[in-house]
């Protein structure tokens, strides 16, 4: 028997029913057809060709009947579905329905009760009293065009030894933008300009853009060691950025402190997900998340959309009325945003995940929620909103990979873990833990995976992983490098809702 967030899920050689009431079971290895596997006595025929990561009818299903899977609804069968039969979206359809409509009711979020000691972590501290995991140099253009000039300036300074890094936060937009599109990335690079890894900012305009740098600077008053600089407004733009940069990197001069793990802001997130992912990976990084939150810490989660469908699990950990209310309207407004474009709401899975096993949007976001623990709920962030409440933050943003993982950058995230199935080289701008939902993953691509979650199906207690993956999370955060920041990568990527002029 398995053990995930205080469940119990059955563990036989090449299958695993995750819930007591479910009526289906995912296949943890391919399972050939007529191959007989045993469920509480009972022995099951399959009845073709099944892929890991699959589900498989563990009794007769009728028609219109409900598919169960985490003892919860995630479909109704479209046809008879046999005992041994593949269930999937050639059988199932979803029951999400458009109009949701809850109501809100005073509730006490469940007590979070974490055993494991407290550790402590080596970061720089900020005079706004937060703390980051890195001292780098931050250059935030304001528009594209100034791309180039700024990738061939990095590529021919030398970095002070004090600064672990100077990175471009490179993007296309900034011109050309109006209104509420505009607006978002007004927000988010204000929000990137605040992240604590950040030990000085250099924000870099051209000077005829929409988005000005005078916008920019007064969001950013009070913000510490940050400069500004119009490359129209100069005469010789490499010395002017070379200028700038030494100052910021002379005021950034800091040394690694102890600092307890309530200063840690992190991150979740899943991409590339499959049908392993609800049962590994994400369920171990939500016990992370407990322990972070349990002592003071702050969790930010973002992908909206998939939350779709287990919106009921997040409300359930909400106290307060106004964040509830918060909720909701982010939830609305993704919506609203879908059906804008004339987009199916409840769609989402994508072919990457479908191929991995998952069917319905459902039964995606009921896996992806647990990778925030079972933590209380304290806010909700729109776009660029900086984190201030410890707990379990909600953050805007939609379920791509980039642009969600940006906008927890830009809430304040100085790490993020991200969990997947099908494997990604993605590295955000903050260093990213990559977390495989399978040991197939890990095997097949050690450069791109930091950390390997299937082991849990193979006998490794959810314990032991746990505080092998706290280990790492305590050593990244004081200066261990990520397999993607070994390799150089990082990336971020704006919301766009918009025209382009």
């Amino acid at each position: 028997m398995i053990s995930l967030k205080g469940r119990c899920f059955r563990q036989l050689k090449k299958y695993i029913r995750l819930g007591e009431k479910d009526n289906v079971a995912v296949a943890l290895e391919n399972l050939s057809k007529d191959e007989i596997v045993e469920l509480d006595g009972l022995k099951i025929k399959i009845a073709g060709d099944l892929p890991k990561g699959h589900k498989f009818s563990i009794r007769e299903i009728k028609k219109g009947e409900r598919i169960i899977k985490y003892d919860s609804i995630i479909g109704e069968a479209t046809e008879e579905i046999k005992v041994g039969d593949w269930v999937h979206t050639h059988n199932v359809k979803t029951l999400l329905k458009p109009d949701w409509k809850p109501e809100w009711k005073d509730r006490k979020a469940k007590e979070v009760n974490i055993r494991l000691p407290e550790r402590k972590l080596w970061g720089f501290k900020r005079k706004n009293g937060k703390a980051g995991i890195r001292n780098e140099i931050w250059i935030i253009p304001t528009v594209g065009c100034v791309n180039g000039v700024l990738r061939k300036f990095t590529q021919t300074i030398r970095r002070p030894e004090w600064i672990d890094d100077v990175k471009i936060l490179s993007h296309p937009y900034g011109c050309s933008q109006l209104g509420g599109d505009l607006d978002m990335t007004k927000r988010i690079l204000c929000g990137l300009a605040r992240n604590p890894n950040a030990g000085g900012v250099l924000i870099v305009g051209l000077g005829c853009e929409n988005l000005q740098l005078d916008y920019l600077r007064e969001e950013l008053k009070n913000q510490e060691n940050i400069g500004f600089l119009m490359l129209q407004g100069v005469r010789d733009e490499e010395e002017a950025l070379k200028g700038a940069l030494y100052e910021l990197a002379e005021k950034a001069r800091a040394e690694r402190e102890e600092c307890p793990l309530s200063s840690l802001i992190i991150g979740v997130k899943c991409g590339g997900s499959d049908s392993l992912s609800g049962i590994t990976a994400n369920p171990l990084v939500g016990k992370l998340s407990d322990y972070i939150t349990f002592n003071g810490g702050t969790v930010l989660m973002s992908e909206i959309p998939e939350i779709f469908g287990a919106e009921e699990e997040i409300i359930s950990r909400i106290e307060e009325k106004e964040v509830y209310e918060k909720f909701i309207n982010v939830i609305n407004w993704f919506r609203s945003y879908y059906t804008k474009y004339n987009q199916p709401v409840y769609e989402n899975p994508s072919p990457g995940n479908i191929k991995g096993g998952i069917t319905t949007l459902k039964e995606k976001s009921l896996g992806a929620v647990k990778k925030s623990g079972n933590g209380r709920v304290t806010d909700v962030l729109w776009y660029g909103e900086e984190a201030k409440r410890s707990g379990v933050n909600i953050v805007f943003g939609p379920g791509n990979d980039l642009v969600s993982t940006t906008a927890l950058v830009g809430s304040g995230a100085t790490m993020i873990l991200f969990t997947t199935g099908r494997g990604t080289p993605f590295e955000a701008v903050v260093p990213t833990i990559k977390i495989s939902t399978n040991s197939e993953l890990a095997r097949r691509k050690p450069n791109w995976i930091d950390f390997n979650a299937g082991e849990i199906i193979e006998g490794k207690e959810i314990e032991e992983a746990l505080s092998e993956l706290i280990e790492l999370v305590m050593n990244v955060s004081s200066g261990k490098r990520t397999k993607g920041e070994l390799r150089g990568f990082q990336e971020i990527a704006i919301f766009k809702d918009g025209v382009i002029l």
